[in-house]
């Protein structure tokens, strides 16, 4: 009698503790089910390679959101902390601490037609060793899906070190909230490049209006989710106060499948008087009024600001100008025109890093990519091999 009584009592804490365990697994489902579809996706294309200071890089596919209406919706963020707890409490609930941070980079990027007529954008990301990630995003809701690229080190995770443990993964969750360059399906691109302003590495742009907030990359974020256009996306920059991250300052690029494209730079009166960021100001430089470009057909951006009358009577150093100097006269050679973008790609390499002639620590071109802004399409190849299947990938959006 006992050991049935005993038995009845062991079954049904069994059957407590089963429900239970069920209880939490839909909790945590309902809670994190795209974070965790999301987690699922994650995946390595290809290895680290120490020998030719290679990071890995890998691919996440983003399922749902990722709060970013709601980040908008708050008021943004005025600086790296702010967005910091932002992506931690809609994230993770406030269980798992988040990071976020930017650094100094190079790049080198230009737009250009194919002999069939594509426009293309074309970009280097120069830096020191780190991983990588491209990153899909589809948020729905009116929002463009789009591929982006990343560094991981950006989100706290070594540069040194696979990305392995269930924790590190769960860090690339903030991954929307940095990319460094991107396509949408509406054939918009954008890129970000330092610039270089004021002293050191920079003095970031930190402009004061009663306009809302906004980061520096989560403002390539707004525009690969809402712009439909370089137009809309010079719009939307115009409706924030630009705060940039990491004591580093920056401008853009954008671009369309019109053959539109702008440079977007935050500047103060010129070079000798630009080190307070509150005063700067927003200044466009369509291609076609950008001073600097030989013709409308192509736009070209390293890393000096490129305003009018900007540098003019200062000693401050034009950073990226042999590089500009080079992309601009390989397009002046051939009016702009690139035979597909594998040429694209060709004239990048031409100012591949580990092949360039620099005294600087970014000596490595962490990815570079070509943006089809025609068909929506994506050629991207990591750490400068050029050529090689193995560290090639296309995607595609909408089809």
């Amino acid at each position: 009698m006992k050991r049935n009584s005993l038995s009845k009592l062991l079954r049904r804490i069994a059957c407590a503790l089963a429900a239970l365990v069920i209880a939490l697994a839909v909790a945590v489902f309902a809670l994190w089910h795209n974070e965790l579809t999301t987690l699922a996706s994650f995946q390595k294309l290809s290895d680290r390679d120490e020998a030719h200071r290679d990071g890995a890089v890998y691919q996440i596919n983003f399922s749902g959101d990722y709060f970013f209406d709601e980040f908008l919706s708050q008021g943004g963020a005025s600086n790296d902390a702010e967005l910091i707890s932002f992506v931690t409490r809609s994230i993770t609930k406030g269980i798992i601490p988040m990071h976020i941070k930017t650094s100094s980079i190079a790049c080198s990027a230009f737009t250009a037609d194919t002999q069939s007529g594509d426009r293309v954008f074309g970009r280097n990301y120069d830096f020191s060793a780190t991983n990588t990630a491209i990153v899909y995003t589809d948020p729905g809701e009116g929002r463009h899906a789009s591929y982006s690229t990343i560094d991981l080190s950006f989100l706290g995770l070594d540069a040194d070190k696979d990305v392995e443990t269930i924790g590190q993964k769960f860090l690339t969750l903030a991954a929307p909230y940095v990319p460094l360059d991107g396509i949408n399906d509406a054939g918009v691109a954008c890129g970000i490049f330092m610039s270089y302003q004021g002293e050191g590495k920079g003095t970031p742009t930190d402009t004061q209006t009663d306009r809302p907030d906004i980061t520096s990359t989560t403002l390539l974020r707004l525009i690969l989710d809402y712009a439909d256009s370089v137009e809309d996306a010079v719009a939307l920059a115009q409706q924030y106060d630009l705060h940039d991250s990491a004591s580093s300052c920056f401008h853009y690029m954008v671009a369309d499948s019109t053959g539109r494209s702008a440079i977007l730079e935050w500047v103060g009166t010129d070079a000798d008087h630009d080190v307070d960021g509150a005063q700067r100001q927003l200044n466009v430089l369509w291609n076609d009024t950008d001073a600097l470009s030989d013709s409308v057909d192509w736009q070209v951006v390293t890393n000096f600001i490129k305003t009018p009358g900007y540098y003019d009577g200062t000693t401050a150093e034009r950073k990226g100008l042999d590089r500009y100097e080079h992309l601009t006269a390989a397009l002046r050679e051939t009016d702009g025109i690139v035979a597909d973008k594998d040429a694209a790609m060709d004239l990048l390499a031409s100012v591949g890093r580990r092949t360039w002639d620099n005294d600087d620590s970014n000596s490595n071109t962490v990815h570079s990519v070509v943006y089809d802004l025609t068909d929506k399409s994506v050629l991207w190849v990591g750490n400068e091999h050029y050529g090689e299947e193995a560290y090639t990938f296309e995607f595609q959006l909408g089809r």
